[in-house]
């Protein structure tokens, strides 16, 4: 999980860049792009246009990461829940889901803990809190899903 809420689609790429293996140099080989061009369109230096969508899932693809769709769906106010593929899911599946779920759900207690050591919450620990609960509740969502969508598929192939 992110530690620091991302403002703007600069911070999102310096994220993933921080998180891909091999760093900008693998991450523009994997592009198929030189360095320069890249970092330029990575970083969105000379006022060039930042790298497309598509190869911002490309690399987050690699990384497992899920920045740009958690700072777009915050810009509208709301939160990115991934929806799982049915093919892929069995109860182990859900359990290990459950687990992060959980600790996602404690990651918010202990922001709030953390805040309320001094007695009042501030606006950059209430912006902490948010972004815990929001990764918690984006979990919560997945989970329920993936558990309707894996049981409702085992119902409809015994019928």
């Amino acid at each position: 999980m992110n530690s620091s809420i991302l403002k703007t689609r600069k911070d999102v790429m310096k994220e993933i860049i921080r998180a891909y293996p091999g760093g900008r140099v693998q991450a523009a080989a994997d592009l198929g792009v030189n360095l320069k061009h890249f970092d330029n369109h990575a970083y969105e230096n000379g006022s060039t246009r930042p790298l497309y969508d598509v190869q911002v899932r490309q690399l987050e693809a690699t990384t497992g990461t899920t920045f740009l769709p958690d700072y777009i769906a915050a810009l509208y106010g709301g939160i990115f829940v991934k929806v799982a593929d049915v093919g892929e899911l069995d109860n182990i599946e859900l359990y290990a889901m459950s687990m992060v779920t959980s600790a996602k759900r404690g990651a918010v207690d202990l922001e709030i803990a953390k805040a309320l050591a001094d007695g009042s919450i501030s606006q950059a620990e209430a912006d902490e809190i948010m972004r815990a609960h929001d990764a918690h509740m984006s979990a919560r969502h997945t989970e329920v899903l993936s558990a309707i969508a894996l049981h409702r598929a085992r119902a409809e192939v015994a019928a």
